[in-house]
C-alpha cells in the first residue's frame, strides 16, 4: 500500500484505499463483469420479451417508449444499487472479519477515517462503471430518447453514494456471514415493490406509503425521471432523501467502525 505521509491532503488516504482495490481488481476485473451484464439479461428478458405483452404504461407518454423504457431506468438503479452495496457489505466484512485486512491498514498512517471514505469511493467507482456500461447499452438499444437522460450519470453516483454507505453501515451490525440472509430478506422484497416493474399506483395507498420509505424507490425515481424526459420536484426530493441517508449511514458507519477497529 502507498505510505502517505503526514501533511497530505485530506483525500490522500482515501485515495490511497482506492489503489490498493485497482491493485487487488486487477486480475480479477472479470468478476466485475457479472455486475454488468446482469441487469442487461434482466432487461431482455423483462423488459423486452414481457414488454411486448404489455400495452401502455400509466404515466408514461406514447413517445417515451414502451413497457422496456419503464423498467431499463429502474434496472439501472438497481445496478448501481447493487454494485455499491456488494463492496460495501460482503467485501467488506471479509476484510473487516475474516482476513483482518483494516488491522494490517491501521499499522499504516491511514486512519478509520480514510478506510470509510475509501471504501465508499472505491464503491462509488464500482458502481460508476456498471452504471455506463448498462446506460451504453441502453443507447445502442435506442432507449434513451430524452437529452434529460445525461442527468442519469449524477443521479447513479447518488445513488452509490448512498447504497455505499448505507451497506457500510449495515455491516458494522453484522455478527457472522449467516446474518446477511437477513440483509438479502429486506434486499429481495425491496427490489420487487420498489415500482422495479409496475407503476406506484397500482397498489392500494397504504403499500404506497411504504413503499415511499424505500431507498430504492427514490434511487429509481430519481434514475427513471430524467430518463423519460421529466425533471420537476420528485427528482428534487428524491435526490434530497439519498442525499441525508448517505450523510447520515456514512457518519453512523464511521462511528460504528472506530469502536470495532480501535481498541
Amino acid at each position: 500500500m502507498p505510505a502517505c505521509p503526514r501533511g497530505w491532503p485530506a483525500l490522500s488516504g482515501p485515495v490511497a484505499l482506492v489503489e490498493r482495490s485497482l491493485v487487488v481488481y486487477r486480475h480479477s476485473w472479470h468478476l466485475l463483469l457479472a455486475e454488468i451484464f446482469e441487469p442487461v439479461l434482466y432487461l431482455l428478458s423483462l423488459g423486452v420479451g414481457i414488454g411486448a405483452l404489455v400495452g401502455e404504461v400509466p404515466g408514461l407518454r406514447p413517445d417515451q417508449g414502451g413497457y422496456a423504457a419503464f423498467v431499463a431506468p429502474a434496472l439501472l438503479a438497481t445496478a448501481a444499487m447493487n454494485g455499491a452495496m456488494d463492496e460495501t457489505t460482503f467485501n467488506l466484512y471479509a476484510k473487516l472479519r475474516t482476513l483482518r485486512t483494516y488491522d494490517a491498514i491501521l499499522s499504516t498512517p491511514l486512519s478509520v477515517r480514510d478506510i470509510a471514505f475509501g471504501e465508499v469511493l472505491w464503491a462509488l467507482l464500482r458502481g460508476t462503471a456498471v452504471t455506463v456500461v448498462f446506460a451504453a447499452a441502453l443507447a445502442a438499444f435506442g432507449m434513451v430518447t430524452s437529452p434529460w437522460a445525461l442527468l442519469v450519470l449524477p443521479g447513479a453516483l447518488l445513488v452509490g453514494f448512498a447504497f455505499a454507505s448505507l451497506g457500510l453501515a449495515v455491516v458494522t451490525f453484522v455478527r457472522s456471514w449467516h446474518d446477511f440472509q437477513l440483509v438479502q430478506l429486506f434486499m429481495l422484497p425491496m427490489f420487487l415493490f420498489a415500482t422495479t416493474f409496475y407503476p406506484l399506483g397500482v397498489y392500494p395507498r397504504p403499500v404506497q406509503i411504504v413503499v415511499e420509505c424505500l431507498p430504492l424507490y427514490h434511487a429509481i425515481q430519481l434514475i427513471r425521471l430524467p430518463a423519460t424526459g421529466v425533471v420537476d420536484g420528485g427528482v428534487a426530493v428524491a435526490a434530497g432523501y439519498l442525499l441525508i441517508l448517505g450523510t447520515l449511514t456514512l457518519a453512523l458507519a464511521l462511528r460504528r467502525l472506530r469502536t470495532a477497529l480501535v481498541r
